[in-house]
């Protein structure tokens, strides 16, 4: 269970353990199964190599097993931690008790190389033993606290799915530690912001998991202090104080990992200005912040619009102005997206509304299945919209999947979202159930109210809207509410039970809408959400993307690739709005994807010279061209070549 509100005050419904779904076929099964196979054990790979990750033999020297020196990223630790939930669950899902023995040997390295007082970072310890540097703490960008944030939240999933308590012990010292050391900064008033604050998430999550309210207090003072920094940024979220925050601002993994544990907090205490603040940023995020597929933190590097005019404050992976969201450079960090659907999935636990799951859904289904190849084993930092034969500048990361990262946050928080992807298709109240992402699952539900059964669900979704609900295996037949999510793309549908049949249309998108049944035993339930093509349009302060529409089926976004169309370049093709589309399947990397064929115009301009910056406009001619579009989790999967989204058209 990602996050335990079964005893949260303030939250309306809570999720099912780890083992109550799985995907049984279909999409997500193959997602997982990609993932579980080939993403986690090479991972393991670059965690254990010496010129990669050197993620374990730093633990192996801090433990006096070796000697050397800290290699890799400042944050490996943290990631490490990332990827053993990843592991975790994969064991589980493939029933291979060798991985969860691996997990077990690196717990028992991990305990070995802390330190007594419960201190656990290697690039510190290691310096220290090393004479290179002088102590704990001194550089937020160091990651010390956020390292610990993650191995709180890795314990927790440990403890709850295996039993044990050596991972959790491990994170009770570390929590010690952090105890002492915010009771000091308090009593001397210098308080730290830690950047990607993890450990908000984490402490809550050790509290709900031991019961032992001190973790709760930690996680309430650690965010409380935040108002304490000194000449706070906006990089941080802590240029105003945190009940002042009416923008999402700064950096987009350190907003929605704040944002995530203050909703966290929020379902424990209720303090209502927090959840007033969480409606604003998040508000402001989802009508001018966010991409299409999903992605936000538009930019590589900004300035804050809202700090001191006088105080120029450069943000790395920024938010930046409101509909500020370039194509070709856009950052869209894959950690971000993650934290987003942390942050709207704890929203949605504490008030279930429809929009959070289309958020949830959106970005995993888009921006976060294209930052790993469709084998598994490469991956994307930042998530553009579109890319271009050649750029007259160099970005800061490649322009196609790699398998190592010098950043390798992105692939490890990656394969645990995926692992765990099966506790997004339900959470459950006293007596409902509310549907989250679609796919072909069983899950072995009890509810509060006594009801126990299994929820079979049989589609094809993404590629198909049709959803089959049948209630199998019931031990305790009571009356329960299956609440089916209808989409904000779903402008038309129905819904079949026995009792007959609903008709779904425009004024029922983004919604809940709820099925009573009084007999489970043979219950049946048929929900369809069409699914035509669709063109989707930006709002005119969009600049990029002016007279620009994008191409969109169910929850897909879909993309165009230079192996799509017959042109030297994309820039060239149209989409002919008038055209059919075809849907039909192709193999790439042997996975079959969903694709759509269509009519489109390649665009001949008269004396036209690509290289001029400005010229006289001689009119154009069209001529028609059949092109493909690939779902944009897909792309970069064959050659190296352009790519677009947001596509012009003609009639």
């Amino acid at each position: 269970m990602l996050a335990d509100t079964r005893k949260s005050k303030y939250a309306k419904v809570s999720g099912a353990e780890y083992d109550q779904i799985k995907w049984t076929g279909g999409f997500w099964k193959n997602v997982v199964e990609s993932c579980a196979e080939s993403t986690v054990p090479h991972l393991q790979k670059m965690f254990e190599a010496l010129d990669a990750g050197h993620v374990v033999e730093n633990f192996r020297i801090c433990a006096g097993e070796k000697s050397g020196e800290f290699g890799g990223s400042d944050f490996g630790d943290g990631d490490f931690y990332k990827w053993m939930e990843a592991q975790l669950y994969s064991a589980e899902q493939l029933q291979d008790q060798s991985r969860l023995d691996k997990l077990d040997e690196y717990i028992d390295l991990i305990g070995r190389a802390q330190e007594e007082d419960g201190y656990i970072s290697t690039k510190q310890i290691i310096g220290m033993r090393n004479g290179t540097r002088k102590g704990r703490l001194g550089d937020i960008n160091e990651f010390e606290v956020y390292n610990m944030g993650h191995l709180f939240t890795s314990a927790c999933l440990y403890k709850r799915i295996t039993g044990k308590e050596n991972f959790l012990n491990i994170a009770r010292k570390a929590a010690d530690f952090l105890e002492n050391m915010y009771a000091e900064a308090e009593k001397k008033g210098e308080v730290q912001t830690a950047v990607c604050p993890s450990h908000y998430m984490g402490l809550i999550e050790m509290y709900r998991t031991t019961g032992e309210k001190k973790y709760l207090d930690l996680a309430h003072k650690a965010i409380v202090l935040r108002d304490s920094v000194k000449e706070g940024m906006d990089d941080n979220q802590d240029r105003l104080p945190l009940k002042e925050h009416e923008k999402i601002i700064g950096h987009a993994v350190r907003a929605t990992y704040l944002y995530a544990g203050v909703a966290d907090l929020y379902a424990e205490e209720g303090d209502k200005e927090y959840l007033d603040v969480l409606h604003k940023v998040w508000k402001n995020m989802v009508n001018t912040k966010i991409y299409l597929t999903g992605g936000v933190g538009a930019l590589y590097n900004g300035a804050s619009p809202y700090g001191d005019f006088w105080n120029h404050q450069l943000i790395h992976q920024a938010f930046g102005y409101e509909y500020q969201l370039p194509n070709v450079t856009a950052y869209n960090e894959t950690c971000a997206s993650i934290g987003l659907v942390m942050w709207a999935y704890r929203m949605f636990l504490i008030e279930p509304k429809a929009e959070y799951f289309d958020v949830i859904e959106r970005a995993l289904l888009n921006v976060n299945l294209a930052a790993v190849s469709l084998d598994g084993k490469k991956f994307f930092y930042e998530n553009m919209l579109r890319r271009a034969k050649k750029l007259e500048y160099k970005l800061i990361w490649p322009l196609t999947r790699t398998e190592y990262l010098i950043s390798y946050c992105c692939p490890p928080n990656l394969a645990r979202m995926v692992t765990q992807s099966g506790e997004y298709a339900y959470t459950v109240s006293d007596d409902s159930i509310y549907t989250g992402i679609y796919g072909e699952c069983e899950a072995a539900l009890t509810l509060k109210n006594g009801a126990a059964f299994t929820l079979k669900q049989k589609t094809e979704y993404p590629y198909d809207g049709k959803i089959t609900f049948e209630f199998k295996n019931v031990t305790c037949d009571k009356p329960v509410i299956l609440n089916l999510r209808i989409p904000k793309w779903a402008e038309a549908g129905s819904i079949k039970t026995a009792q007959g049949e609903k008709m779904l249309d425009k004024t029922m998108r983004e919604s809940y809408q709820s099925v009573h049944i009084e007999k489970l035993a043979g219950a049946k339930i048929e929900l369809e959400l069409k699914m035509p093509v669709r063109f989707t349009m930006a709002h005119p302060m969009v600049e990029e993307d002016s007279q620009l529409i994008a191409v969109e089926k169910g929850p897909l976004v879909y993309c165009m690739e230079s192996p799509d169309a017959n042109t030297d370049t994309l820039d060239d093709i149209c989409i002919n709005i008038h055209s059919t589309f075809k849907e039909s399947k192709m193999q790439i990397k042997n996975r079959e994807i969903g694709i759509l064929e269509t009519e489109a115009y390649r665009i001949i301009h008269e004396e036209y010279n690509p290289k001029e910056l400005y010229q006289s406009f001689t009119g154009e001619k069209k001529q028609s061209i059949q092109v493909r579009l690939i779902p944009y989790f897909a792309w970069d999967n064959r050659e190296y070549g352009e790519m677009r989204i947001w596509m012009p058209w003609r009639e």
